[in-house]
């Protein structure tokens, strides 16, 4: 079979309102493979509706699952998207399981999820088997996406007409949160949420059935990211001498990390490579950053490198995407843009506080926004906007807009800018309330920090210090002993970027910084380790 390469399209048409793709770029499916998709996905669907689950309300109707949760784990391949689908054609919840979770976390999400079935590929088959044992759930393989003759068409399935209902607020998805600033809670999202975010981004992004992803941890699928496996792609995709391959990629998205590792994988190649790279790069129609903030330094870089202005962007698991830079326009480092159409998006500050800045939380409302957190009844309320929808009551501010938790701001332009973390990103020094954000980013220009992590930690004098973690280049590259840079000595070459309260007071060199699944530290654990030293 050849490369599974992926194009966006979605189920839609005067019978049928199944949106395929999901939170882009999440689900894209070329229309070579579309048959051999839809062929799997109701495999899969027959496998479940036979497993006798049990449903939500214990009423098991014809060919549905009444709700039942499916946990599906499997590197990013059409296995995945086949049992996505699956789930959704036999009405069933979708429980995406992250590969790097340890089992502990494996066992908490399908616990707290109520998971009755875990669907896995046969990489993946004796953990997961383990793990649906210790939680009464039952385990099945995904069959492999396979080939059906060129003359078989998805409406032969009899039961194709049944996905032609809206499921509109049924729910499809449930995503748990990263987690970063506490417990993982599981996002309850719906058919309605998932197909208003396909049109924004549709429309947004300019997004066409021409458009080829290459997404290290979905779209074409690539199993795990590989520098050197990401920039052949792109060579293969537009050779030297001007042409350009049928499956040629055309979008690329990834967290800054990826970007910086991108950059650090190109500065190693030989002269004729890196304009062999360069010259393919240039050539994409969209790169995107996202997950976290983009530091200015890996921008400027990877312009200078492709020629590309990265695209950054501002999402939740909570809601997806709800904020931009353009496509066409101007794209302001530093920002994540200006909200999609139909996104309402508001600061919210502290009037406990005499602060002047404009600094507060960002409060979001969407058509794009989840229905529920999973599990927490005794949260949860009824509001109005445009439709009755469940949600977790200290999530929403009283007109009904999502508190992300996140501190912003507005420009002069009005772009909006992410300072961090109300609760790990924002620190108190003296009076002054500073954001760890804006001085990685001014600490990342030093040509000896590779990665960089400031956070506050508690200080009799001041409330808290600033305290700044390095990871240098040398043990970055090599993971081995590099040149040490002093504290004084950072703070003598930053004092021209930041201003005397913003340089740290604290220093640590370590030779990694620890991240989730989604590339981001988890500053509250940090926070915790640091203060006891």
């Amino acid at each position: 079979m050849p490369r599974p390469s992926l194009s966006l399209f979605s189920l839609s048409s005067p019978t049928s309102h199944l949106s395929v793709h999901l939170f882009c770029p999440f689900f894209l499916v070329a229309a070579s493979g579309y048959k051999q998709l839809i062929s799997s996905a109701w495999e899969i669907s027959n496998l479940l509706c036979n497993s006798g689950l049990e449903t939500v309300d214990g009423v098991r109707g014809r060919r549905h699952l009444g709700g039942a949760r499916i946990g599906i784990v499997a590197k990013p391949s059409a296995e995945f998207v086949a049992g996505i689908l699956a789930t959704w054609f036999s009405g069933g919840v979708a429980v995406p399981l992250a590969l790097s979770y340890p089992e502990t976390e494996l066992l908490h999400v399908m616990n707290d999820a109520e998971i009755s079935m875990v669907l896995s590929t046969e990489d993946h088959q004796q953990l997961m088997q383990s793990v649906a044992a210790k939680c009464a759930a039952q385990f099945s393989l995904i069959p492999s996406v396979h080939r059906i003759s060129s003359h078989e068409s998805v409406h032969d399935h009899p039961q194709i007409e049944e996905i032609a209902l809206d499921k509109g607020d049924d729910p499809a998805l449930i995503i748990y949160t990263s987690g970063t600033t506490g417990k993982p809670k599981g996002a309850v999202h719906t058919h309605k949420s998932i197909t208003a975010q396909v049109q924004t981004l549709a429309e947004a992004w300019e997004y066409t059935s021409t458009d080829q992803f290459l997404n290290c941890s979905t779209v074409e699928f690539m199993p795990k990211f590989s520098v050197r496996g990401v920039w052949q792609r792109w060579r293969e995709s537009y050779p030297p001498n001007g042409s350009k391959a049928d499956d040629a990629i055309t979008v690329f998205t990834g967290v800054p990390t990826i970007y910086s590792r991108l950059i650090q994988g190109y500065e190693a190649m030989d002269p004729d490579q890196q304009a062999a790279s360069a010259s393919a790069a240039r050539q994409l129609r969209l790169t995107m950053s996202g997950s976290s903030a983009l530091p200015l330094p890996v921008m400027q870089e990877w312009e200078a490198i492709t020629g590309h202005r990265l695209l950054e962007r501002y999402g939740m698991t909570e809601f997806v995407m709800a904020i931009s830079n353009p496509l066409r326009g101007v794209r302001k480092a530093g920002t994540v843009g200006k909200p999609f159409p139909g996104v309402q998006v508001k600061i919210a500050e502290d009037p406990n506080e005499n602060d002047t800045t404009g600094v507060g939380e960002l409060c979001i409302r969407s058509p794009s926004m989840f229905k529920e957190y999973w599990k927490l009844p005794s949260a949860n309320l009824f509001y109005i906007f445009k439709d009755v929808c469940n949600v977790t009551e200290d999530s929403f501010t009283d007109d009904g807009f999502f508190k992300t938790g996140d501190a912003g701001k507005i420009d002069e332009d009005g772009y909006y800018v992410i300072l961090g973390r109300t609760s790990a990103d924002i620190m108190k020094v003296g009076g002054y309330k500073l954001s760890a954000l804006e001085i990685e980013s001014a600490l990342l220009e030093h040509p000896v920090v590779a990665e960089c992590c400031v956070l506050g930690l508690p200080d009799k004098t001041y409330g808290e210090a600033v305290c700044a973690i390095i990871v240098p280049v040398e043990a970055a590259k090599r993971k081995q002993e590099s040149s040490a840079i002093s504290l004084e000595e950072l703070c003598e070459w930053a004092k021209d970027k930041l201003a005397p309260y913003k340089l740290p007071t604290r220093l640590f060199l370590w030779e990694s910084l620890p991240r989730n699944a989604m590339g981001k530290v988890n500053k509250k654990e940090l926070k915790k380790v640091l203060a006891d030293e």
